[in-house]
């Protein structure tokens, strides 16, 4: 699994943000508050977002609705997974991400680990 490319990722950050299911009409009137793209674009990237297993959809009508499959959360951390899977030295990896940690994120990673821990036993 690679990371998502620019118009997908701000795709998926509109679908996550959303509270509904999103018809590609939706996600391309907020697209164009930013950028110039083409409704086609949009569906077309959307289609193969839902092919690659990151979007379900149902039909609307002529028009589908797209929901996200996983959280944002969740790619998050399939992409971590995958940077470590990558690494040929995984200790090396991960002393190199938790240096980059904020005090903050390194107490929020223990708590993690020892629910974790407790899961586990």
């Amino acid at each position: 699994m690679r990371g998502f490319g620019e118009l997908e990722s701000m795709i998926m950050s509109r679908v996550w943000a959303a509270d509904h299911p999103l018809p590609v009409r939706e996600v391309l009137e907020d697209l164009r508050s930013e950028h110039d793209v083409a409704y086609t674009t949009v569906m077309t990237v959307m289609d193969n977002l839902y092919r690659k297993g990151w979007l379900t959809r149902e039909r609307d009508g002529r028009a589908y609705l797209y929901t996200a499959v996983a959280s944002r959360e969740q790619y998050s951390a399939k992409l971590m997974r995958e940077a470590l899977t990558d690494s040929t030295d995984a200790a090396t990896t991960l002393a190199h991400f938790t240096g980059q940690l904020s005090p903050d994120e390194s107490e929020q990673l223990r708590k993690v680990l020892r629910r974790a821990s407790r899961k586990r036993a």
